[in-house]
């Protein structure tokens, strides 16, 4: 490689690099795992660099990264089938509104509280299939547009929106079950 492509993989990629590894942590669920998929991505970056037209490099490297964490899982775990349903009318209105998701008066016993609802929710969509945990991720940790997550996805953008839909809905069931 040329002394000009280690000076755009240094501009462009590693800037990005605590990004990428974050979306490869949420898609294996694994730092281990994170780090093997980071390597890989990063390879590959790193020989695609040179033909990078100018764009959107954090579309550009997050893509890349998301594919490789794909074709890792796909190599390294066995496929998990999953049943999902539309969701309610009550249920949108719940998501619209904020829900059970409307905070309080921070108190030391709210902060705690909020800690352990932190951790709830980590669990939470830890346990979401990993298509809507990459677009809930994308958009909610990453503040990545609904056009960026179709492009970074290669799908359209009212499937961004219905993968979000079915995500936070399933964030909600599981928050209102462990209420109880």
């Amino acid at each position: 490689m040329t002394t000009l492509a280690k000076a755009r993989f240094a501009q462009i990629v590693l800037p990005r690099f605590d990004e990428g590894y974050r979306l490869a942590r949420w898609l294996t669920g694994s730092p281990t795992d994170a780090e093997d998929v980071m390597q890989e991505a990063c390879l590959k970056a790193y020989r695609a660099i040179e033909n990078f037209a100018e764009g959107n490099a954090r579309a550009w490297f997050l893509t890349i990264v998301r594919n490789v964490a794909y074709s890792w899982l796909q190599r390294h775990r066995p496929a998990k089938l999953v049943s999902l349903e539309d969701i309610s009318l009550e249920a949108r209105h719940e998501i619209e509104t904020g829900g059970v998701m409307v905070s309080a008066v921070p108190t030391p016993e709210d902060l705690l509280l909020a800690k352990q609802r932190s951790a709830e929710l980590h669990g939470a969509v830890e346990t979401l299939p990993l298509h809507l945990r990459e677009t809930l991720v994308l958009r909610e940790f990453h503040g990545l547009s609904y056009r960026e997550i179709a492009t970074i996805c290669n799908v359209p953008i009212g499937t961004v929106m219905s993968r979000l839909a079915k995500a936070r809905q399933s964030l909600l069931s599981h928050l209102k079950e462990t209420e109880h």
